[in-house]
C-alpha cells in the first residue's frame, strides 16, 4: 500500500514537472516572437502603400504678340534703322514673345492715314510728332514753336523726362495712343542764296523771302524770325530756290543734303530755331494687353533705339557742316540770344496764337534750358 502511494506521488510530481517545462518553453517561444516583431517599425505592419501623386497640370504657353509698326521713312533713314534696333532688342529680350513687323516707305499706310490707323488700332505702332499731335492736344503746339528748346540736350531732357511723360499721358487720354519717348529728328537751320549779306541777327532777315510750309504755325514762325514768309510745297522748293522765287528755306541739315538744296544755295546759318523730335507711339489697348513685365521690356528696347537714333543724327549733323563747306557753302553761327529773344517775344505778344498753350508747363520747359 505504501509502495503504491509512493509511485502515485512520483508520477504526479513527474507530470507536474513536465507541464511546467512545457509551459516555460511556450512562454519563451512567445517572447522570442514578440522580440522579433519589436525590431521592425510597428507602422510598417499596418501602413498602406503611399499613393502616387497626381501629375501637376502643364503650364499654359506664354501669350505672344506681333506688333506692326508703320512709317513713311525709307529703309536707309535713321528712324527706320532705329526701328530695326527696337525689333532686334525686344525680340531678344522677350525670347520671341514679342515679334515686330516693320512696314517702311508707307507700304502699309500713307503718312496722312497713319495716325488715324494707329488711334483706331488698325496698326500697332507709328511715329507721331508735336506738330500733328497738336490737332488732338492743342498745347503740343508750343513744343514745335520757335526756340521752345535751346538745343538737343534741352529737348531730350524735357521730352524724355517727367514733363514729357505727363504730356504723353494727355495724348493717351485724347487719342488712345501712347508715345513711348522722343527720338531726335534734327534742328532746323537757315539755308539761302546769295542775298548780299550773312545772317547774324533777326534784323538781317528783313525782306528775305523765306519758304515755309503752308500752315499758320509755320508762317507765324517765319515772320517771328524777321523774314517775309512765303508758303510753298516742299516738292517745288528746289526749283523755287534755283529761279529766285524764294531766297531761303529752313530744314535740318540732312534734308539740305538729301534734297540737294546745297546745289542752288550759298549759305547756311545755324540758327537751330526748331529742335524737332518724333515719338514712337503704340496703341493704348495693345499696350495694356502686354502687361507690366513686357511693358518694361518695350521701354528698355525703345531707349536702346533712341540712343542709336540720336547718336546717328547728331553725328550726321556734325559731319554735314564739313561736307557743305567742301561744296563751297559758307556756314556761320549767328547771335543766338538775339534770335531766341526776338522769336519768343513774338509768341508772348500774340495771345490769340498761344491761347491753347499751357503757360505753366511752357515756363517749366524754359527753366530746364538754364
Amino acid at each position: 500500500m505504501k509502495t503504491n502511494t509512493s509511485k502515485k506521488v512520483y508520477w504526479l510530481v513527474t507530470l507536474l514537472l513536465v507541464i511546467a517545462m512545457f509551459a516555460t518553453a511556450c512562454g519563451n517561444s512567445n517572447g522570442n516572437t514578440e522580440g522579433a516583431t519589436d525590431n521592425q517599425p510597428k507602422e510598417e505592419a499596418t501602413k498602406e502603400p503611399a499613393a502616387t501623386p497626381a501629375p501637376e497640370p502643364a503650364e499654359e504657353p506664354a501669350k505672344t504678340f506681333t506688333l506692326k509698326w508703320s512709317t513713311a521713312s525709307v529703309p536707309n533713314d535713321t528712324h527706320t534703322k532705329a526701328m530695326e534696333v527696337f525689333k532686334e532688342e525686344i525680340e531678344k529680350s522677350t525670347n520671341g514673345q514679342i515679334i515686330v513687323e516693320i512696314y517702311h516707305s508707307s507700304s502699309l499706310f500713307t503718312q496722312d492715314n497713319e495716325r488715324q490707323a494707329l488711334f483706331r488700332g488698325n496698326v500697332d505702332m507709328a511715329y507721331t510728332a508735336s506738330a500733328n499731335l497738336a490737332e488732338y492736344v492743342p498745347m503740343f503746339g508750343m513744343l514745335s514753336a520757335g526756340y521752345a528748346f535751346k538745343d538737343y540736350d534741352h529737348m531730350t531732357k524735357v521730352m524724355n523726362g517727367q514733363i514729357g511723360k505727363d504730356l504723353f499721358e494727355k495724348v493717351v487720354q485724347e487719342t488712345g495712343a501712347r508715345p513711348l519717348g522722343a527720338f531726335y529728328l534734327g534742328s532746323r537751320h537757315l539755308n539761302y542764296k546769295d542775298i548780299g549779306r550773312i545772317i547774324n541777327t533777326p534784323e538781317d532777315m528783313k525782306g528775305v523771302k523765306l519758304r515755309m510750309p503752308n500752315t499758320p504755325a509755320w508762317l507765324f514762325l517765319g515772320k517771328a524770325l524777321g523774314a517775309n514768309p512765303t508758303p510753298l510745297a516742299f516738292s517745288e522748293l528746289y526749283l523755287a530756290l534755283s529761279s529766285g522765287t524764294v531766297d531761303m528755306q529752313d530744314n535740318p541739315l540732312p534734308t539740305v543734303q538729301n534734297a540737294k538744296f546745297y546745289e542752288v544755295t550759298k549759305n547756311i546759318t545755324l540758327t537751330g530755331h526748331v529742335v524737332d523730335s518724333v515719338f514712337p507711339t503704340i496703341n493704348e489697348k495693345v499696350w495694356q494687353e502686354l502687361g507690366a513685365e513686357l511693358q518694361g521690356k518695350v521701354l528698355e528696347a525703345v531707349e536702346k533705339a533712341r540712343q542709336f537714333c540720336d547718336e546717328m543724327n547728331i553725328k550726321a549733323e556734325q559731319e554735314l557742316v564739313d561736307f557743305f563747306k567742301t561744296q563751297g557753302l559758307q556756314v556761320n553761327t549767328p547771335d543766338m540770344e538775339a534770335f531766341r529773344t526776338t522769336v519768343q517775344k513774338a509768341y508772348a505778344e500774340d495771345s490769340e496764337f498761344t491761347k491753347d498753350w499751357d503757360m505753366e508747363i511752357y515756363n517749366q520747359v524754359q527753366e530746364l534750358a538754364k
